[in-house]
């Protein structure tokens, strides 16, 4: 069975060897945002012949077909997910590093505010929210660190 960014790679008429196959099965499998190191470790878990480099030249060549998203979240890694029409900001917890995926109307009915007030339609935007955990919902925050 074909993943989706399969099924969008033979749209766009992209050539698909085995190996680009499972690396576009890793991705389309992913609920995180993967780095290229994790994609590698997940692909190479189901063909070990894949090399690092290969899952490199594979995540360009998806983002620059526009199958893959680009982002950095601050912590020197480059992290991808697949490209989609549905609208959505990120808030990335900066204890683990997990991106949380969110959509906010009141955010967007702002966003178009602000662009008008000082001028412009707006066209696009990205928005990414670095927090912490609240401490009253850390589960670190409960450890007893005396003993």
């Amino acid at each position: 069975m074909q993943s989706r960014i399969e099924r969008i790679c033979a749209d766009k008429g992209l050539k698909m060897t085995d190996q680009r196959r499972i690396i576009a099965q890793v991705l389309s499998e992913s609920a995180d945002h993967p780095d290229v190191d994790k994609v590698y470790q997940r692909a190479a878990a189901l063909d070990s012949r894949i090399s690092i480099a290969t899952v490199y030249r594979t995540v360009r060549l998806f983002e620059e077909a526009n199958i893959l998203e680009k982002h950095d979240f601050g912590d020197g890694r480059a992290r991808y997910e697949e490209t989609t029409s549905d609208h959505h900001d990120h808030l990335i917890n900066i204890k683990t590093g997990e991106v949380i995926e969110f959509y906010n109307s009141d955010i967007e009915v702002l966003k178009e505010k602000i662009a008008k007030e000082l001028g412009y339609d707006l066209v696009d935007h990205r928005l990414e929210l670095y927090a912490m955990p609240s401490a009253a919902d850390d589960p670190a925050d409960d450890e007893d660190v005396s003993s």
